[in-house]
């Protein structure tokens, strides 16, 4: 787990004896029947070695007849002569085998050197021994006046109760010890001598705590190492808290913990059933059997913000009081998704190694809520609001209740006549679409997810709408505030016909839908004719509401407004509906909060719901850097199925969002890590080769969610709408790509088709066992998953190689643990490199003793041109049935970048945008090479007419100023959250 510099793969040490033990066993369990072994000054039993009996007698001879050649020949010979004499006689004594001390061994030599005549070398032989035996003496003596003094009576710890007793330092020796244990540069005593500076007479438990946790988190940026020991430091005070609560112990050391946790998991479920928090049901589970099972040793794995992260939001609690520990928290999510399996205890533990194990995680809602009362464990929700004043309220309604229990919206608003139109019932003119998404903006900051992040919604509205642009002005902090939304998300869902006037140059015409209603449930070219034909009835006047516009001023408006506010996002509505596997049974009238779902909905008939987990690929690549197919399959089996049990555990707060779910069961498995999968595999993100390796990793884990998908429908049947899907007739979405363009127009569409894998034999057996889902796959941003298992969020480029990261949770030093270790490789890691890395806002770029090789691996995500971004996002799209929550990076950020980022991304056929992260040209000098060609966008070769579309009919530039789009340290960004 972790990086080359973490806890696993770092190497024990000869000061502690608890790994020597360690590796003791190791030793001895390879310890051939017969062997002589030898017992070791520290009690610890090894292998009789005779090479290093060569290597102390080789250093006798030296120091008394140095090293020339000639003497260099002689040694060899004596003293491979004197070791199998010395070698011998110990085989003669044990001819079965048997255990000598170390002395005796020493003794021996000393005796075969006086027998053999070299008086001189075994002179200095013993002045070696008794200078040694005089230094461990000292040491001990040392170590002796240290423990004395370490006792430190002049400092009392006040408890609970409001009893003084003395500081125990051998237990405070011992947490710092364990928390750094198997940490690689690491110094625990430079934590604990810190610390101890800040206690005091009367200091309470929970301070200390705060003094060494403090003391450790500051040495992050020197060393990411220390994010575990604080990590570690911090489970102290969390063991503490759980553990007084239910009952269990007073506290315990992380080895303690080991045997505790399985008396712990019955105690907390028994008490979370009494307080009301669990569902009664936990307890039918055969909770030895499953406390038995949990690996206490996985609590080392989580960095400090992972786990911060985890008390803050995640553990349930009662009256501010965290009772759960995380190996419980994993297992209490495990159990709640395995509630309803037949052989529900194995299932249980085999949902519990996926998800301690951080090879995959649920979703925040999942986490949240599995195994409670309330078990809303579904993340996303989509709906359509109706044009009528009963279900405009009735959408908003349906806001509240799905946000109250944690779960994100998307609405689609287009049905809502715009402006001016006409209100048969009362004889009036209707106000529009905006002062209803007011009333929908206030609701989601009314009704929170539960308390634990803020409620979050997504308006969406087609391009053709009349309202569409005062729409793009929701965001904007000038005009009238009651025509703004300052807390709601907004999207364009954008026609592919209004792309293409844009590249044409053309006019677009803006309609009320109270006159076109049909063009809402119209895409391809079904839509272009029907657009078509209200333009000519407009022309004739016979539609009296509409306007016209130049096509490139409202593409332009929405990229300016994009870049000033950060909304609207851009989203594409032919490629959403033309490649979705359920077009026979509906409409993508819009996408999700986060803009990675598809799925269809109706007004009063259907909320689309999707269920959200995420794969670490980071978890999924061997030490040679290669994608471990065979672990990846097991992963992905298990976590589909996890995916579909959510929908039947799930918890419907409104009966259309269960009636959707259950005619269609559609999941959405995800990645994370890609970033931290690149670095191990020595890839950058800026190259053919990264866009190569997002195009075969995706098209492995399609690969197998589909197959996995497919079992299961061989299992428990086939969803209920899968016959007349493009399942059903052996489309897979690599094969939609082809829908697509045909629809569009070749032309207007670049997006590779390549495959590696044996699709056609997986057409077969979709064919022939049908899917239990109808959708299966969606990248969500992961943003906090991710920080919970310690890896990059989702398919994001390193945002900065060092940076002071702030959400809910307070503030956290983030280094990037990679780039540490490659520098340290090449003892370039300092407090120099340090500064420098501050100075440079965590760029590698300027700073010259950093090599180039170093520089291209670790450009930061606005040191990577957006082509790349979307390159790799466009190979990724061809395998997913939904979409990709797609961040766009530009730095030197002008209009005609936008342009060209935002015109690329519809070209190479992305379903879907996400948030711009845009740098203003005036504020890029310190964070990147060069000013104004670091990050420039290109086309990327657009070929078929593409490349001459792409640069016609350029934006004027939007001004340069410093954007308010949502920042990744946002502490209040419901997409960080």
């Amino acid at each position: 787990m972790h990086t080359e510099s973490g806890r696993s793969q770092s190497v024990p040490t000869n000061t502690d004896t608890t790994r020597d033990q360690a590796s003791e066993s190791t030793s001895l369990a390879a310890t051939a029947p017969g062997q002589i072994r030898v017992i070791k000054r520290n009690g610890t039993v090894v292998p009789y070695d005779d090479s290093k009996i060569s290597v102390a007698v080789t250093k006798a001879f030296l120091a008394v007849e140095g090293g020339t050649a000639a003497a260099s020949r002689r040694i060899h010979e004596r003293v491979e002569e004197l070791v199998s004499q010395i070698t011998a006689t110990f085989k003669r004594r044990m001819p079965s085998g048997g255990t000598i001390h170390i002395e005796e061994i020493q003794d021996q030599v000393e005796l075969a050197l006086m027998r053999a005549g070299e008086h001189k070398v075994a002179r200095d032989y013993v002045l070696y021994r008794e200078e040694h035996a005089r230094l461990r003496a000292e040491r001990e003596k040392q170590q002796e006046a240290a423990q004395s003094a370490d006792t430190h009576p002049d400092i009392r710890v006040k408890r609970e109760d409001g009893s003084l007793v003395p500081l125990d330092m051998e237990r405070l020796r011992t947490i710092v010890r364990e928390a750094c244990e198997g940490l690689k540069d690491v110094d625990g005593e430079a934590i604990l001598d810190e610390a101890l500076k800040n206690l005091y007479d009367g200091v309470s438990e929970e301070d200390i705590n705060t003094a060494l946790v403090i003391t450790a988190r500051t040495l992050v940026e020197q060393e990411p190492n220390y994010t575990y020991a604080t990590a570690s430091l911090l489970l102290d005070k969390l063991r503490s808290e759980a553990l007084r609560f239910l009952g269990v112990a007073d506290t315990a050391t992380a080895r303690e913990m080991q045997d505790l946790y399985a008396a712990t998991l019955p105690a907390y479920v028994q008490k979370g059933i009494e307080l009301e928090l669990l569902d009664p049901k936990l307890a039918t589970f055969d909770l030895e059997k499953l406390g038995a099972a949990i690996k206490g040793e996985r609590d080392h794995q989580f960095t400090y913000l992972g786990l911060q992260t985890l008390y803050d939001r995640y553990f349930l609690h009662s009256d501010d009081t965290r009772f759960e520990l995380p190996q419980i928290f994993f297992m209490r999510v495990a159990m709640g998704l395995a509630i309803n399996e037949d052989d529900k205890n194995a299932r249980a533990i085999e949902f519990y190694n996926l998800l301690s194990s951080f090879d995959y995680m649920s979703s925040t809602p999942t986490l949240f809520n599995a195994g409670t009362l309330r078990p809303q464990l579904s993340s996303c929700y989509l709906t359509t609001v109706p044009d009528d004043l009963f279900g405009i309220y009735g959408a908003i309604q349906d806001n509240a209740m799905l946000s109250k229990w944690a779960g994100g919206l998307g609405n689609d608003w287009t049905p809502v006549r715009s402006l001016g139109s006409y209100i048969k019932g009362t004889n009036g003119k209707s106000q529009g679409v905006v002062p209803f998404l007011k009333v929908a903006n206030d609701t989601a900051v009314a009704v929170n997810q539960g308390g634990k992040r803020k409620g979050a919604v997504c308006a969406y509205l087609e391009t053709w709408h009349l309202d569409i642009e005062e729409f793009l002005e929701l965001r904007k902090n000038t005009g009238d505030d009651r025509r703004r939304t300052h807390d709601m998300n907004t999207a364009n869902w954008v026609p592919d016909l209004f792309m293409k006037r844009v590249f044409e140059d053309k006019e677009w015409t803006l309609f009320s839908p109270a006159d076109c209603p049909d063009l809402h449930d119209l895409y391809g070219k079904a839509f272009e004719e029907r657009y078509d034909y209200y333009e000519r009835l407009a022309a004739e006047g016979k539609l009296k509401l509409h306007k016209k516009v130049r096509a490139v001023d409202l593409w332009r408006k929405m990229l300016g407004m994009l870049f000033e506010t950060g909304h609207p996002w851009i989203t594409f509505k032919d490629s959403c509906n033309l490649r979705s596997p359920q077009q026979h049974a509906g409409v993508v009238h819009s996408s999700n909060l986060c803009t990675e779902i598809t799925l269809n909905t109706k007004a009063g008939e259907e909320i689309a719901v999707c269920n959200l987990g995420s794969v670490n690929l980071a978890q999924h690549i061997d030490d040679a850097g290669k994608l471990d197919r065979e672990k990846l399959a097991r992963t992905v089996k298990t976590a589909v199925r996890m995916l579909d049990n959510v929908i039947d555990i799930n918890y419907y707060s409104v009966e259309t969002a269960r009636n959707s779910n259950m005619r269609h069961r559609p999941v959405g498995l995800g990645l994370m890590g890609f970033q931290d999968a690149l670095y191990k595999a020595g890839i950058a993100y800026a190259s053919e080769a990264a866009v190569e390796f997002a195009d075969t990793t995706m098209e492995a884990i399609s690969f197998e969610a589909i197959s996995a998908s497919s079992d299961l429908a061989a299992e428990r049947g086939k969803y209920q709408s899968y016959e007349g899907s493009l399942w059903s007739k052996g489309i897979l979405p690599l094969d939609s790509i082809q829908i697509l363009a045909k629809q569009r127009g070749e032309q207007f569409i670049e997006q590779d088709t390549s495959a590696t894998l044996d699709w056609d034999s997986l057409r077969e057996k979709v064919k022939k066992q049908g899917m239990r889902n109808s959708n299966v796959m969606a990248i969500a941003p992961t943003a906090t998953i991710a920080n919970i298992t310690g890896v990059s969020q989702s398919i994001e480029p390193t945002y900065q190689n060092l940076y002071v990261k702030s959400n809910l949770s307070g503030e956290f030093t983030v280094v990037n643990p990679y780039l540490v270790h490659d520098l340290k490789d090449r003892g370039l890691w300092d407090k120099v490199m340090v500064n420098d890395l501050k100075y440079y806002e965590g760029s590698v770029q300027k700073i010259d003793r950093v090599p180039e090789d170093l520089k291209a691996k670790y450009r930061t995500a606005f040191e990577v041109e957006p082509r790349w971004i979307v390159d790799a996002a466009s190979r990724r799209q061809k395998w997913i049935d939904q979409a990709q929550s797609l961040n766009l990076y530009i730095a030197g950020a002008d209009g005609r970048k936008l342009d060209l980022t935002y015109r690329m991304a519809w070209y190479r056929g992305l379903k879907t945008t996400y948030y711009l992260r845009a740098l203003a040209a005036t504020s890029t000098e310190k964070s990147t090479v060069n000013t104004g060609t670091l990050n420039a966008v290109s086309a990327g070769g657009a070929t078929s007419g593409g490349a001459a579309a792409m640069s016609e009919a350029q934006p004027e530039p939007v001004p340069a100023a410093v954007p308010k789009a949502c920042s990744l340290d946002d502490p209040d960004c419901e997409a960080c959250q």
